[in-house]
């Protein structure tokens, strides 16, 4: 790790299209891994048989969309600015600010336990973004796309509202530059949240083991999230890659009967429509859901 890091510091002063293609390049592999892991899962070990499968193509389209427009974006140039730019200001101001995954004296692997911390701080942080997001009227509106889905497999990851997608990035940023998260640690960690969440949302029975599944977040625990049967009005399982917090704030549980998904509450457009018609509807539903808990 500490040599990829290295590299791509040097790559650091290339032109933007080439930080774009690199990045991009990172997200093409993601998807890339997270095919090559779940597609034998869903093919060798499916939860669900569907008789007729509905249309992919808007779920696909969020992928690609996330991974070549959204992610090199915001993950670094837009990250890397703000860091920048919050650093200028620190300096300005003669004010001297430790990351939180400060070096640890004697501790050969730098790098590897500065990445771990600042992952696990984000898992933390991205664990109250996502229970927020079921508290709030307007913010579940939009969150209810990716809810919506009735056949819910690892495309369904990336399945959001472009205006939660804003939300998620400035919450994580925010966090990521108060602990001080390197510019070229940030893409990364958010590499890792979605390599997880793909196979999180994988139609498999495949299982991680008791232990397993209490230290990563597993499809048998995030289908709870997204089964009504299971996790009713409230919901449960908000952990993004890690399930530790829903552990520790009581919003755990670890079933394998979860199998339906979808928000019984939401139109069919929303489950089923193009993207456009999803994205339209999604603004919809956050306004009437806004005006009805305002």
């Amino acid at each position: 790790m500490t040599d990829v890091f290295s590299a791509l510091s040097s790559a650091s002063n290339a032109n933007w299209l080439t930080l774009w293609m690199i990045f991009a390049g990172f997200g093409v592999a993601q998807i890339t891994l997270s095919y090559l892991i779940c597609t034998p899962l869903e093919r060798r070990a499916p939860l669900l048989h569907w008789s007729s499968r509905q249309p992919m193509k808007a779920d696909i389209a969020y992928t690609f969309i996330v991974r070549l427009i959204i992610f090199p974006l915001v993950a670094y140039f837009e990250y890397a600015a703000l860091y920048k730019l919050s650093n200028g200001w620190l300096d300005m101001h003669r004010i001297t600010m430790l990351p939180l995954s400060f070096p640890v004296p004697a501790f050969p692997g730098q790098t590897v336990w500065a990445f771990a911390v600042n992952f696990i701080v984000l898992d933390f942080a991205d664990y109250w973004r996502h229970r927020l997001s079921h508290r709030f009227g307007w913010w579940y509106g939009l969150h209810s796309l990716h809810h919506a889905e009735l056949q819910m497999t690892f495309w369904s990851d990336d399945r959001s509202h472009i205006l939660e997608d804003v939300v998620t990035y400035v919450w994580l940023m925010l966090v990521a530059l108060l602990i001080g998260v390197p510019p070229l640690q940030f893409p990364f960690v958010i590499l890792g949240f979605r390599l997880v969440g793909s196979v999180a949302h994988a139609n498999t029975t495949a299982s991680y083991g008791w232990v397993g599944e209490r230290l990563l977040v597993s499809p048998q625990f995030h289908r709870a999230h997204h089964c009504p049967a299971i996790a009713g009005r409230k919901s449960c399982n908000f952990g993004t890659a890690l399930p530790w917090w829903d552990v520790a704030f009581r919003t755990a549980i670890f079933t394998h009967s979860a199998r339906e998904t979808g928000d019984p509450s939401a139109g069919p457009v929303l489950a089923t429509g193009s993207w456009w018609q999803q994205q339209a509807a999604g603004v919809k539903r956050m306004v009437q859901l806004a005006r009805r808990h305002s």
